[in-house]
Formats: structure tokens, sequence, C-alpha cells
């Protein structure tokens, strides 16, 4: 049966479970008389009756009987399953999908969601490690969080952390054989580790900034990952040169296991932004990620 014709199944179900035309037509806001057309074209293109009216009275016959026996209770989990998914507008729930780099999640997604998700026990949080600036509606992401100068002109973005400062670094042991790079330029005559970035397929350029000239260099060296952690660790065992979040390496700068360089060069990135459509609705759920990810210096969404 063509799916056009579930109202009409609808129609049958209602009156045969009312046992009058006149209470099934006030529980489906139509006409008696309409409802009665629609039941006699259902009956008519099955070819069987469904109904034995009587001016007293409408009950099912034999074969009416038995396909309310058959579709009633599906149409009684439909309801049940619209009803479920109304709840969604009202409390917490469902799976919240989040694209991110890799820095910030370690920094500020894992921190604050940690203290957050079990006072929601129906909220969900699935987040996946990317550097490609993937299209979120694309693949079907319910948010994004970026660079904030990354994040497209038409999502409703939101600041989650505090600007950002991109850091080159090294061991000490590196430098026992090698000059110390004063410019970016000099990064050419040095093993740099690379961050494979998969949407293009391209490394990442390293980009610096002094007195208002900018200098993009793309770097050389034997080792190439699609992770920030693996390049740290590199770093740390002496493989080259890594471009780094600051607050990535602080710690490991602090103990002497790293040391910075091209320092003056290095500039301030806007701070990590949460990001969604500008079309989506805002769910219970979304509003809770917003709360807890929001930097104290922004103000509050409004769609």
């Amino acid at each position: 049966m063509a799916r056009e014709n579930y109202n009409d199944l609808l129609a049958f179900v209602t009156v045969a479970r009312e046992g009058s035309f006149t209470r099934a037509a006030a529980q489906l806001g139509v006409s008696q008389s309409a409802l009665s057309h629609t039941v006699r074209g259902l009956e008519a293109r099955l070819g069987i009756r469904l109904l034995t009216r009587t001016t007293r009275s409408v009950s099912p016959t034999e074969a009416g009987a038995r396909l309310l026996l058959t579709i009633g209770p599906r149409f009684e989990d439909i309801d049940a399953e619209i009803a479920a998914v109304t709840e969604f507008r009202d409390k917490p729930a469902g799976t919240i999908r989040i694209t991110s780099a890799e820095n910030a999640i370690d920094t500020v997604l894992w921190p604050k969601l940690i203290d957050v998700l079990p006072k929601y026990p129906d909220l969900n949080v699935e987040i996946t490690v990317d550097y490609g600036l993937s299209d979120i509606v694309a693949q079907r992401y319910d948010v994004g969080v970026r660079l904030g100068d990354q994040v497209a002109k038409d999502m409703i973005a939101m600041r989650i952390g505090p600007d950002l400062r991109m850091t080159v670094v090294a061991a000490p042991a590196y430098f026992y054989d090698r000059p110390v790079p004063t410019t970016p330029q000099a990064l050419a005559d040095h093993r740099c580790i690379n961050l494979r970035l998969p949407t293009h397929g391209s490394l990442l350029v390293w980009d610096f900034e002094k007195d208002g000239h900018v200098v993009k260099v793309r770097v050389e060296g034997q080792w190439v990952f699609n992770s920030s952690s693996q390049i740290l660790r590199a770093a740390l065992a002496g493989c080259g040169l890594a471009f780094l979040p600051e607050s990535m390496v602080d710690e490991h700068v602090a103990e002497g296991r790293l040391c910075k360089v091209l320092e003056d060069w290095c500039h301030v990135f806007p701070g990590y932004h949460l990001y969604y459509p500008s079309r989506r609705q805002k769910s219970a759920a979304l509003g809770v990620l917003l709360d807890a990810l929001r930097y104290p210096s922004e103000p509050a969404v409004r769609d």
C-alpha cells in the first residue's frame, strides 16, 4: 500500500477503537462525513469491508478485527517514539558529535566536560580528532572547534578558550651540533617535524609574524605525523624542531626537556571557538555544551 494511505489506516483504527464515527472524527479533528468517505475509500481499495455500520454502532468485521489487531499496536509504537523524540527538546539527551584539534580537546573540552557529563546521564559526547577543517554539515557533526580565524562566517561561533600562541621547540640535544635558527627562513637548514593535514593531504605551513611582516614556511624533515601528541614525543626524543601550541610544551620547557626558538617571530592566534550551523535549532543538549564550554568573557550565544 502506498505511504500516502497511512492516514486512511489511522482513520480506520480510530473508528474501530472508538466504535463511533462521531467520536473518531472529533479525535482526529475532521468532519464525520470526511472520515466516513476516507474509510469507504480504504475498503474500496482493499476490496473488503472492514467495518459493520448500524444506526447505533460501528464494529469491525472479522477482516477489520484482524487488521486492527495487526496495525493498531504499530501506530501506538510510532506515537511512543514521537513522544520520546520530543523529549529531546526539554531535557539534555542524545549524542553531540564534535570535531576538534587534539590540543583543544586536551586543554578545553576534556577539562570542562569531565565534570559536567556525570550530571546528565542521558547526554553522550563523541569527539573526533581532526586537523582537516572538515565541513561539519557534510560530515554530520553537531559542532566543531577551531581557532577563531578559521571559523566560516555563516556559522554561529562562541569563544571557549584564551588566545593561543604557537611556538617552535626542540630538545637541547638537537642543538649540540647545529646552530639555533634566528629567522624563519633558517628552518630550511634544520630537520623539522611535520603535521599532515588530512583534508587536502598537505603539510601544515608554519606561520610567523614580526613587526607586521608575515612569513609562511614549508619545512622538511624525516618525521611526519597527523597528531600533535606524536610530534611532541618526537621533539622530546631529539628528532627535530616542532611547531606546537605553547600550552602544550610549557611544562617541558620549564623542566628543561625542550627549549624555545624564534620566540620573537611566534605570534598570537585567536583562541579556540566552538561553532555550529546558523540554521540549526539549539537543543537542550547543545545548550548544556555551550554553558559548560563558554569562555568567561564570552557573552551568551543567541540564535
